[in-house]
C-alpha cells in the first residue's frame, strides 16, 4: 500500500494517524519530496476524473491566473498537476488498482478490512 502527499498537510497526518492505529503498513511518498510520475497522475485523473484529483481549494490553484484556470481541461489537467503537484488533492492511497482521493475513515477501513 502506498501513500501519496505532502508530508506537511494536515489531512495527510490524519491519513497517516489512522494506517498508523491499525497497524497497517504503507510506504509514504511525498512528491514535493520523491517527485511524481506522469503515468501516475494520467492514470489517477482516469480513475477519479480530473476534478476530482485537482484540489481547487489549496493556495496553489488560487495563485494561478484566471486565464489558465478557466482553461484547465480533462485534455490539460494532468500536465497542469505534473507542474504543479501541490495541486494534487490529497491523500491519494494506493492498493493495487485501487486508489482513494482525499480521506475519508469510513473509505479507510473498507480498503483496509481486507489486509
Amino acid at each position: 500500500m502506498k501513500l501519496y502527499g505532502i508530508k506537511n498537510c494536515d489531512t495527510i497526518k490524519k491519513a497517516r494517524r489512522f494506517l498508523d492505529e491499525h497497524n497497517i503498513d504503507y510506504q509514504f511518498h511525498d512528491y514535493r519530496v520523491d517527485g511524481i510520475d506522469k503515468k501516475l497522475i494520467a492514470s489517477w485523473v482516469k480513475t477519479h476524473g480530473w476534478e476530482t484529483v485537482l484540489n481547487k481549494r489549496g493556495t496553489t490553484w488560487r495563485q494561478l491566473d484566471d486565464e489558465t484556470k478557466a482553461a484547465t481541461t480533462a485534455a490539460n489537467a494532468t500536465d497542469l498537476l505534473c507542474a504543479h503537484p501541490a495541486m494534487i488533492k490529497r491523500p491519494i492511497l494506493v492498493k493495487g488498482k485501487t486508489s482513494l482521493v482525499g480521506f475519508s475513515i469510513d473509505a479507510y477501513k473498507e480498503l483496509t478490512e481486507s489486509l
